[in-house]
């Protein structure tokens, strides 16, 4: 037990714990609860903050140490940590009220990738889209469950999955981080019945990926062949982010969703040595 608590980052318990995200400048974590339409803020060593939302929230990028572009069901918003104000950048699948955003990440081109999926997990009902100096456009569809949206170091790749279909793919991005190609199957865990959840790549390029129901984060080295896992008390793993003031812990959140008898650190917020090195966080280029 004693073990189990000092891996604890945050004891909050989420109901769906999600879009883990290193903010650098204030040396704190950001993350969701989608379910609750919560974001939380949390420096290390630091009191833990949140904001409510009338939407279903789900992920962040980075604009500058005040303010971040977040994902809502609607639209994809400019959101001010000083004061928690916010305004919408562009809408999100507005027309769309069977959907809700779910994973995404900031690009190293500055772009923003964000996925959505049907709020009952509908058969390729989700979309993958990059907001990019201002515009949104719409880059793979079909998707039943968005997820595992991550970059390489170098910027010339980006991979995504399909929690779903159980294989995490890659594609070849261009100087301005738009995709080149089809994506092409890069870490397939059907054989091991492993659900890829959200993912994040180190410096090294290694791929860390959350796996629902597995009580893990299990690190893929640049060639997509399995290194090391890292368990965490938790049936539902949901996102990593990478962090600390070196760039040097692994923090991951959780889920309650779909247990029927949650344990003790289910939907908690964990933190443990990297034993390795992250890449930072890439910032959003609003226009």
């Amino acid at each position: 037990m004693g073990r189990d608590r000092g891996m604890i980052f945050d004891d909050t318990p989420c109901t769906l714990g999600e879009g883990a995200l290193w903010h650098s400048d204030r040396n704190a974590l950001v993350w969701f609860d989608i379910l609750s339409k919560r974001m939380y803020i949390k420096p290390v060593g630091g009191m833990r903050q949140h904001w409510d939302f009338d939407d279903h929230v789900s992920a962040a990028g980075i604009v500058d140490a005040d303010r971040l572009i977040v994902a809502s069901s609607r639209a994809l918003m400019l959101f001010d940590l000083r004061d928690g104000s916010r305004s919408t950048l562009t809408d999100l699948e507005a027309d769309n009220p069977l959907t809700r955003s779910n994973d995404g990440r900031a690009d190293p081109q500055g772009g923003f990738w964000i996925g959505t999926m049907g709020l009952n997990a509908e058969k390729g009902a989700g979309s993958i889209w990059r907001f990019y100096r201002g515009q949104l456009r719409q880059l793979f569809t079909d998707i039943t469950i968005t997820n595992a949206i991550c970059f390489a170091p170098s910027g010339d790749a980006a991979c995504f999955t399909d929690t779903a279909n159980g294989v995490i793919m890659r594609v070849a991005l261009d100087a301005d981080g738009w995709p080149l190609g089809d994506p092409e199957p890069f870490i397939d865990l059907r054989a091991e019945g492993l659900n890829p959840d959200g993912a994040v790549m180190d410096a090294e390029g290694g791929l860390w990926s959350a796996q629902w129901g597995a009580s893990r984060v299990a690190r893929y080295d640049a060639r997509g062949r399995f290194d090391r896992a890292v368990m965490l008390p938790a049936a539902h793993v949901s996102c990593p982010a990478i962090g600390g003031v070196g760039l040097d812990t692994l923090f991951a959140t959780s889920a309650t969703q779909g247990l029927d008898a949650p344990g003790p650190h289910d939907g908690c917020t964990f933190a443990v040595p990297l034993g390795g090195k992250g890449q930072p966080e890439h910032r959003v280029i609003l226009g």
